[in-house]
């Protein structure tokens, strides 16, 4: 059997010595309709915040409401915080698709949103890869004997 690479190996250990075995971002959570995810990602942003899916009136609010830091109040402005966390790239580590997901999946837990992070995560992960390909990568979280 093939190791992980360090970085994942690394996010895989911080995950689990910091937050519990059951944290961080696992698209297969993500208990938004599969028909409202696929609305938001093929659609047109509003800028409304709650069209994405996982964001209701609490974590708008949340979201909007941040200490020490300005709030996100739009779409707009929660994707430009998912390509923010795309960062900061070293000679010895560029930030990919599962440390990418994972920093942003935090960060929602920093900001207070308790519920439907990883639909979150993957509703602006699969709208920016649309527009930006190569940004989320769904073949990392993929069961290698799932069939479909």
């Amino acid at each position: 059997s093939s190791q992980p690479s360090p970085r994942i190996a690394q996010a895989s250990k911080q995950k689990n010595t910091t937050m519990g075995d059951n944290q961080g971002y696992d698209p297969k959570r993500s208990r938004v309709n599969d028909d409202t995810m696929m609305d938001f990602i093929r659609g047109s942003v509003t800028g409304d915040i709650t069209e994405v899916p996982g964001i209701g009136p609490a974590a708008a609010k949340k979201l909007a409401n941040v200490e020490g830091e300005e709030g996100i109040t739009n779409t707009y402005q929660l994707i430009g915080k998912f390509l923010m966390l795309k960062g900061p790239d070293t000679d010895t580590n560029k930030v990919e698709s599962f440390e990418h997901c994972e920093k942003f999946w935090y960060w929602l837990q920093a900001m207070g949103i308790s519920a439907h992070r990883s639909a979150i995560v993957k509703a602006i992960a699969q709208k920016v890869n649309g527009l930006l390909p190569g940004v989320y990568d769904p073949d990392l979280y993929e069961d290698e004997d799932e069939e479909e």
